[in-house]
């Protein structure tokens, strides 16, 4: 029996309610957060992991290439250069070691969401299959650890540092580079790899600091208070603000290790089956040298649709296809929201936990122990209907009225979002800091690029497409970047520069795909589309699919002259 569209339009009108309640509680969109970590707020920074050694005498020299952040970014783009005989690179990282997400990361659970096979790059080039579907984040770390002594990027690698100006000389055209530590280096090349999600944020909630016992973000987990597995919480009572990508797979492990467990929970996150499961070895035998590189391929092709579904979609209006997209969406959030049905016992919980907006309007996440979790008697959701914790005292939350005494409290609130240059100042030829430059609009070539910034180069940055399996998509960027450096290197040219006409080409692609439809506005808020605020059209990801923006910049490579000025 085929679903009247009367269902499906009524579905709609739930996820707009959803929406319109979570902007009038915050309709402040992104400055409901603060990632202004001093003062009281200091201590949610600090790096746990670090061991002593942080003294070293300032730096003055001058590299071929420098790193801003050594997570996978930096190591696979490096592995590039390395294999296109640069020597001098230099790694710039703030945490004690490489790995990024991976170092900063370590709470219980953490693991990839996308299969390790695709996930985790070079495993081509280190011949090394991951142990699992889903690797945990142990052996992710220890592959980028692999990677840095593979490709010897730890003879120049500075650790427990933070770059905070990057300044163009063009008298000497290098980038000058100034730290946290009192270094004065210089870079011919500057690549901006620190990350889409890499500088922790909270909530701003009225109270935070007068909070008697103890707290921690999801990011700088406090393994001296818990202990390594968690056996520091047997008699706490622990509570989580905080219910996406990170609180998803904490979750189930706290609820195991806590004498009692308050999850306090805004919007609910979309879990699907996660079927996670050791690699197996007769398929790991039998794979080929450059198995990784032919399965990405396979994927960024995709399924060949057969000649009666391009017949029948070619036959379908704008309007249908659309509609198609939104009633197959919806189909498949139901979908999620009868498993909650089938898993959690308690009804008034399992209708609290589903989720109501769009597939993709906020991460979506993979858990098979995250929902069975709130069976046990010590868990206990605490449901705040898009008002989310706006009070903390001395004992705890408070939300409508009542307080929820803890002894620890952990923030899994996410990180700034595609920020260029967080920490770091940076400053063109013409003097102007490039988020000044961007006020006025995003301008680009690829995300990668930008005008009057010669030989710097932003990975993971906006305008650049969006892909789920993030790594593809860097290595894509990673590949493009060592071209280009090889390109300018062999042909004896100090600078390479976009021109204004190639950026501006690509800043009309990006306005070209998107808002193409009301999906960005219509979505419940989240850092996918900026918290619910207006944004540009030009202010965000190239939504023209990723085999279309690898196929540019493969493109922009054959005609290096046409869409780059040297000097």
């Amino acid at each position: 029996m085929e679903t009247s569209q009367d269902y499906y339009d009524a579905i709609k009108e739930r996820f707009a309610e959803a929406r319109d309640l979570r902007l009038k509680y915050r309709p402040q969109g992104t400055a409901q957060y603060t990632s202004d970590l001093t003062g009281a707020l200091a201590k949610y920074e600090i790096d746990p992991y670090a061991d002593g050694g942080a003294d070293r005498p300032p730096i003055s020299d001058t590299v071929e290439v420098l790193f801003i952040g050594g997570g996978f970014s930096a190591l696979l783009t490096a592995a590039r250069l390395r294999e296109r005989g640069v020597e001098s690179i230099r790694i710039v990282e703030r945490g004690a070691d490489v790995g990024g997400t991976w170092y900063w990361n370590r709470y219980p659970g953490a693991a990839c969401d996308v299969p390790a096979y695709d996930y985790l790059p070079l495993l081509d080039e280190m011949e090394y299959v991951p142990s699992r579907l889903y690797a945990k984040g142990p052996e992710i770390f220890a592959h980028c650890q692999a990677i840095a002594r593979r490709y010897d990027l730890y003879d120049l690698a500075v650790f427990r540092t933070t770059v905070i100006s990057t300044v163009w000389d063009k008298d000497e055209r290098l980038w000058r580079i100034g730290t946290d530590r009192g270094d004065t280096m210089k870079a011919r090349f500057v690549i901006c790899a620190n990350g889409t999600l890499s500088k922790p944020k909270l909530s701003k909630i009225a109270g935070m600091e007068t909070f008697a016992g103890h707290s921690f973000h999801s990011s700088r987990w406090d393994y001296g208070y818990t202990g390594q597995d968690l056996s520091g919480l047997a008699d706490k009572v622990v509570g989580i603000i905080g219910t996406g990508a990170s609180a998803v797979q904490a979750i189930p492990r706290l609820a195991k290790a806590a004498k009692e467990l308050y999850v306090f929970q805004r919007t609910p996150s979309s879990i699907d089956l996660r079927n996670d499961r050791p690699t197996d070895p007769e398929w790991s035998a039998r794979l080929k040298p450059g198995w990784q590189a032919a399965r990405r391929m396979k994927h960024l092709t995709g399924r060949e649709i057969d000649a009666a579904k391009k017949a029948e979609l070619a036959a379908m209006s704008r309007e249908e296809k659309i509609r198609k997209q939104e009633n197959d969406n919806i189909d498949y959030m139901m979908r999620i929201h009868r498993r909650i049905e089938e898993i959690v016992e308690d009804k008034a919980t399992a209708e609290a936990l589903k989720p109501w907006y769009m597939f993709m309007c906020k991460r979506p996440c993979f858990d098979d122990e995250y929902l069975p979790a709130y069976n046990r008697p010590s868990v206990h959701l605490v449901d705040t209907q898009g008002k989310g914790i706006t009070e903390i005292n001395a004992q705890g939350p408070v939300f409508e009225g009542r307080t929820y005494p803890l002894d620890v409290l952990i923030y899994a609130t996410g990180f700034e979002v595609q920020k260029t240059g967080i920490y770091n100042e940076i400053r063109g030829r013409d003097g102007r800091e490039i988020n000044e430059t961007y006020s006025d609009g995003l301008r680009t070539l690829f995300g990668v690029h930008t005008h009057g910034y010669p030989n710097l180069f932003i990975m993971g940055g906006y305008q650049a497409s969006f892909q789920f399996n993030l790594t593809f998509m860097l290595q894509t960027q990673g590949d493009h970047i060592a071209e280009c450096i090889a390109y300018a290197r062999e042909h004896g040219y100090a600078e390479i520069d976009v021109s204004p006409e190639s950026e501006e080409w690509w800043v009309q692609e990006v306005i070209a795909h998107r808002g193409k439809t009301t999906r960005n506005q219509d979505c419940t808020p989240g850092y996918y589309n900026f918290e619910g605020e207006f944004n540009r059209r030009q202010d965000g990801n190239y939504n023209g699919g990723f085999s279309q923006y690898y196929t540019h910049l493969t493109n922009a490579r054959e005609r290096m002259e046409r869409h780059f000025t040297f000097s």
